[in-house]
């Protein structure tokens, strides 16, 4: 189960999980994307269904976790992705700008992970009873910003530090259930959220939400920040996608609670 998987970094994700063999819940807020997503999917010889719809949504965890078990009969493993920004200064921001940012990035993982947690709990108890360990995988998707701030993100960067809190309350509360619960935190990552535009009314933008929500970051911002980085540049998704499949691997089974910063020797 991966939201946000119709594009970008969540769609590499499904990809790299399917290519392992896996199955995808695919989830985008559009469809078009997302049936793209499944059709690339099966392409790899994986299966592959959709959950279309915001993971705001106050029943979308339910929706999600049923279309899993409708379609497949089991989870095993769940990357919360889905996400974006919505900068300001703090003097600027708006009640609006920082609920939204708490609502898709701590709000609807906590939601996914409450609509799962009687099929882990279930699942555990029964294979217990027959003498087996199985693990379950959780990767919560976090961010450099949540780790060490950055200005003008003061909503990104508290809700991405609740995921973190989230993510090792969870490993704590699940661990006798056998579900590693980690979290990722990407640092730059080129996906069409972080593409370079010369001037700010050149950026294109999504609506999210009902709102207008600017892609893109300065040219002169992004030198600066690739400069930054010890390895002189930005991710791509592949190699975003790859360092959550690390945590959802068997090798990974003794691992939880732990956050993996992804960003090219960047802290």
């Amino acid at each position: 189960m991966v939201t946000g998987s119709g594009r970008g970094i969540g769609r590499e994700i499904a990809l790299k999980l399917a290519s392992e063999g896996a199955s995808i819940v695919v989830n985008d807020l559009d469809s078009e994307p997302a049936q793209e997503c499944v059709s690339a999917v099966r392409r790899l010889g994986a299966q592959a269904t959709s959950c279309i719809g915001s993971v705001t949504e106050g029943d979308f965890g339910n929706r999600f976790v049923k279309t899993a078990l409708d379609e497949f009969g089991a989870i095993d493993v769940v990357v919360n992705n889905a996400g974006y920004t919505w900068d300001g200064a703090i003097n600027r921001m708006t009640d609006e700008q920082w609920h939204s940012m708490l609502d898709v990035h701590m709000t609807a993982p906590f939601r996914i992970l409450r609509a799962a947690s009687d099929y882990f709990r279930e699942s555990a108890k029964r294979e217990a009873e027959l003498g087996q360990e199985v693990f379950r995988k959780v990767v919560n998707v976090s961010s450099t910003s949540g780790v060490m701030g950055n200005p003008g993100q003061a909503n990104y960067s508290s809700a991405k530090a609740g995921v973190i809190g989230l993510t090792k309350a969870m490993s704590k509360e699940w661990g006798r259930y056998k579900v590693n619960v980690n979290s990722v935190a990407f640092g730059l990552v080129s996906t069409r959220l972080t593409a370079a535009v010369a001037e700010a009314d050149q950026a294109e933008s999504i609506q999210v939400a009902g709102q207008d929500v600017k892609l893109g970051v300065s040219a002169k911002l992004l030198k600066s920040i690739e400069a930054s980085i010890p390895m002189g540049r930005a991710g791509t998704p592949q190699e975003a996608a790859g360092a959550v499949y690390l945590l959802c691997i068997p090798e990974s089974d003794y691992v939880s609670g732990q956050v993996l910063i992804c960003g090219g020797g960047r802290p």
